[in-house]
């Protein structure tokens, strides 16, 4: 079976295990999911199932999805999961119970936006020298092609948008549960900020 959640990032912390190692994780606090409708093949062509998750104040929800919630609750936002099986009816509540230690999970949030950045930053270009007459060129791009092709091609690496993407690191393992505290312990690094939103999948 296929196990998923919505949970929110907290913090980045490091705990020992049981060699007594530092483990660098990040804290995951994870709220009441409910299932709040399951696709199947014959009805939307696809099987997948929809949980909402957090809490809004039911005049800030759109009146569709308060006639779709009903008595299940008012959630801040709903997330769809693509599943080979449903295994779970409407109404069913998720939680971290459903993990275990050494799960292999991938999580998918937005990235930290940076705004516009230059491609030093951006691309981790090495930059001009600082010497013999570069000025003001130290962090330039440098040429981006031959002059006979009279097109720049796609995927040229330039200065744009930086972050503020979905981003999703695979093969992270839970090396801790704390089903009072509903928080999942994940060695390293996931995508985002304190506090933004992120998919687990195992």
């Amino acid at each position: 079976m296929k196990k998923f959640i919505v949970g929110k990032k907290l913090s980045m912390d490091q705990i020992f295990n049981d060699d007594g190692v530092i483990v660098p994780v990040t804290v995951i606090g994870i709220e009441p999911c409910v299932v709040t409708q399951v696709k199947t093949v014959d009805h939307e062509g696809y099987q997948a199932v929809q949980i909402g998750y957090g809490k809004r104040k039911a005049k800030n929800i759109a009146k569709p999805q308060r006639g779709q919630f009903k008595e299940l609750g008012n959630f801040a936002g709903v997330r769809e999961f693509r599943v080979d099986d449903v295994s779970c009816q409407v109404g069913d509540s998720l939680n971290v119970e459903q993990f275990q230690v050494g799960d292999k999970v991938k999580v998918t949030g937005t990235s930290k936006g940076r705004g516009f950045q230059g491609v030093v930053k951006r691309h981790h270009f090495h930059g001009s020298p600082a010497s013999h007459g570069h000025k003001d060129q130290l962090r330039h791009s440098g040429s981006i092609g031959a002059g006979g092709v009279q097109k720049v091609f796609k995927g040229m690496r330039m200065g744009g948008q930086m972050g503020n993407s979905t981003s999703t690191v695979t093969n992270l393992t839970i090396v801790k549960v704390d089903a009072d505290q509903q928080q999942l312990y994940v060695r390293g690094a996931v995508p985002g900020a304190r506090h933004s939103i992120l998919a687990i999948y195992a």
